[in-house]
């Protein structure tokens, strides 16, 4: 595309509300994972990306919300909710108890001299006018968190830090610090890392390392950061452990783990870990809408732990994957184990003389049953990896024997039997056949279709003979 294209899309964009902008994010990532015109999405996501962190410099930017302005480097990191965080992640909450302990003791000189800056910037500000004031605030807001958040022998750092904020926010202090201080240095890795990283072989791999080989970005602190911005443009984030066998020459755990790289191994099982916990918590509520592609990016993450790292069962690595791999296997197993008794409650053939005039199958009962057989089945793709491997292979293979005979009888069943049992029986036969799509395809649910249809005929007919 022309400049003046590019220029076009651009201001498009840009214009979009915020919610536009994120939803029209997922959109292009999901289509360049399913590699549906990979060259345009990525071309379009770069730039959607450019505006919404605010690269077009020339764009003037709101100066009514100094916090805003000064921390809006910490945006890719913040995370929210009170979960317990991994290095390269910064909680939202934290970001006002710090700013009003900065404007109040940490640097108010510093705040009102920005304040004063921003006043003068208020009616033409553009954003490379305000790269100044911002960056000079923010290093001095750098400074103050540094002093107060750095033990020092014989001060009384505590009580200065307990006027700040509770346990989580003193916590999240230095990395918030570390983010400002660095802040150069980040976006420019953001710049010339690429925007999207499918496949992390060598040559991207050694491409990135250059990209990280700046002494800012080395440091404790500030390297969990930029190794965030990388996860991000990974298709698959769990593969940021390749860095680090990289850099140990190794994929023995025990030389990984001597590297300043061998926080990716933490960061990328703590990410593996939260997405287990949002999976458990979605089981329990009955919501299997993105089950599938949670257990493909567990199962895709620990096999690719297990087989790329050697990991020693005593270590702390390797008890975090095996203790995340016991949670989602017991998480899933007790899940498996309840359907064939959903099936079977309502697929029951009963006597006649049992079905009342006004019995009916519950219908969100019947689409929960066919999510959860559909749910045994996602699981047997991903069995071995995840120890259900017995458990859903057993279960599944009871649906369809139940499933089949069950349905063939109760289609028999519409053949005779008395007119107000007739209608429940349907239902029964209609569920049966929806189990029988999941279970078995569409052409054999068709044909199960075709044979109710047959038989209500078949009665029907007999009927106004007799």
């Amino acid at each position: 595309m022309s400049q003046t294209s590019t220029e076009r899309l651009r201001d498009y964009l840009a214009q979009l509300p915020p919610q536009a902008q994120a939803l029209l994010m997922r959109e292009f990532e999901r289509a360049i994972e399913r590699g549906e015109d990979v060259a345009v999405a990525a071309f379009v996501l770069e730039q959607l990306r450019k505006v919404v962190r605010g690269a077009n410099g020339e764009a003037r930017p709101r100066t009514d919300d100094p916090a805003r302005l000064t921390f809006r480097t910490l945006e890719p990191f913040l995370v929210e909710g009170n979960l317990p965080v991994r290095p390269g992640q910064i909680r939202r909450a934290s970001l006002l108890p710090i700013w009003q302990w900065l404007i109040r003791d940490g640097a108010p000189d510093a705040f009102k001299e920005f304040e004063t800056a921003l006043a003068n910037l208020r009616e033409s500000a553009t954003a490379s006018d305000l790269d100044r004031p911002v960056r000079k605030f923010q290093l001095a807001a750098a400074e103050a968190i540094a002093r107060i958040a750095t033990p020092v022998p014989g001060g009384d750092a505590p009580r200065a830090l307990a006027r700040v904020g509770p346990p989580n926010v003193i916590e999240d202090m230095l990395p918030i610090g570390a983010v400002l201080s660095a802040h150069e240095a980040l976006d420019t890795l953001d710049d010339r890392l690429p925007s999207y990283l499918r496949i992390f072989a060598d040559s991207q791999l050694a491409s990135v390392l250059a990209s990280l080989n700046v002494p800012t970005l080395q440091t404790p602190l500030v390297l969990p950061f930029a190794l965030s911005l990388v996860m991000q443009r990974l298709s698959a984030p769990w593969q940021i452990i390749r860095l680090a066998i990289k850099i140990a020459a190794s994929d023995d755990e025990i030389r990984v783990a001597a590297t300043s790289y061998g926080v990716a191994v933490t960061m990328a099982l703590h990410d593996l870990s939260v997405i287990a916990m949002s999976l458990r918590a979605d089981i329990k509520r009955g919501q299997f809408n993105d089950v599938a592609e949670r257990l493909k990016t567990i199962h895709d993450g620990v096999r690719g732990l297990r087989t790329e790292l050697d990991l020693r069962n005593d270590s702390p690595w390797g008890k975090q994957l095996t203790s995340l791999r016991a949670d989602i296997s017991n998480a899933l197993q007790s899940e498996i184990d309840s359907v064939p008794g959903r099936v079977r409650r309502l697929l029951r053939q009963r006597a006649d003389k049992d079905i009342s005039a006004s019995a009916r199958l519950d219908p969100s009962e019947v689409d929960e049953t066919a999510d959860l057989i559909d749910f045994v089945a996602v699981c047997r793709i991903y069995a071995s990896e995840l120890a259900i491997n017995e458990v859903t292979l057993r279960t599944f293979s009871d649906l369809q024997h139940y499933v089949e005979h069950s349905t063939e009888a109760l289609v028999q069943s519409l053949r005779g039997g008395e007119q107000r049992a007739r209608a429940f029986r349907q239902q029964q036969v209609k569920a049966a056949i929806r189990f029988c799509d999941v279970l078995f395809g569409h052409d054999y649910a068709s044909l199960m279709s075709r044979a109710a249809e047959n038989a209500l005929a078949g009665e029907r007919k007999s009927t106004r003979t007799g």
